[in-house]
């Protein structure tokens, strides 16, 4: 009898591993890169839905998981899935920007580096436009309040005083709960050495022609000082 009830709970144990690792290799499966868009079959999570259960309570199921959402989240987007205003209010659809090495700079017109930035960004402008570069302006008056005018205020002072020909947008907070969504996604996409917080007027992020953001620059890191990297995005000599 002894015998038996072994026996017994021998093949219980053994039927129940089976199922575990078949629900396991069937989550794998499912969260896998290559099958991430098809839907798990209703009938298949009713079958293995309590060790479905036990199976995301585990570390590595969890940590799979998460990576996958997070990895989902960073690889869908990037400057091109944007819309965001101009000087004038109108829509500006950021994926006509596509193919294009961009610098997307937060401007102000009474910053102590108004003048370098400005004077720099229209000759890194006038140099490599020909061959792709595109300069994104976002006005931001959240910096000892030094972009406090309008919008005509602003286009105006850039391009008469600074020939400015690149794009000039509407004006934005780039810290906050109110940021402009491109900002939050420039952030997120690259990091400051003391946190993602913009520091101040004239920070800079390049993006390739994919619109994925390569890199980050200090407010105080001047515009020529780049022009390496976007020679090697631009692919020119």
């Amino acid at each position: 009898m002894l015998c038996i009830c072994n026996s017994t709970r021998f093949l219980f144990r053994r039927k129940l591993t089976v199922a575990a690792s078949s629900a396991s290799q069937l989550l794998q499966k499912h969260f896998s890169a290559d099958s991430l868009q098809t839907p798990l079959p209703p009938s298949r999570i009713s079958l293995f839905s309590p060790l479905i259960k036990v199976e995301f309570s585990s570390p590595v199921a969890s940590t799979l998981l998460l990576n996958r959402t997070m990895a989902g989240h960073s690889e869908s987007k990037s400057i091109h899935d944007f819309t965001v205003k101009d000087a004038k209010g109108n829509d500006v659809d950021l994926s006509t920007y596509k193919g294009k090495v961009l610098l997307i700079v937060n401007v102000a017109s009474q910053c102590g580096l108004t003048n370098s930035n400005y004077t720099e960004l229209a000759q890194l402008y006038e140099k490599y436009k020909t061959q792709g570069l595109e300069i994104l302006a976002f006005p931001c008056n959240q910096f000892g309040a030094q972009e406090p005018g309008t919008n005509d205020e602003i286009v105006e002072f850039a391009c008469t005083r600074f020939k400015a020909e690149y794009p000039i947008f509407d004006k934005v907070d780039v810290n906050g709960d109110n940021a402009a969504p491109i900002y939050k996604f420039l952030k997120s996409s690259k990091g400051g050495l003391f946190g993602d917080s913009i520091k101040w007027n004239f920070s800079k992020f390049l993006v390739d022609k994919e619109g994925k953001v390569v890199d980050r620059y200090a407010p105080t890191t001047s515009p020529l000082s780049i022009e390496k990297d976007v020679k090697k995005l631009l692919g020119v000599a």
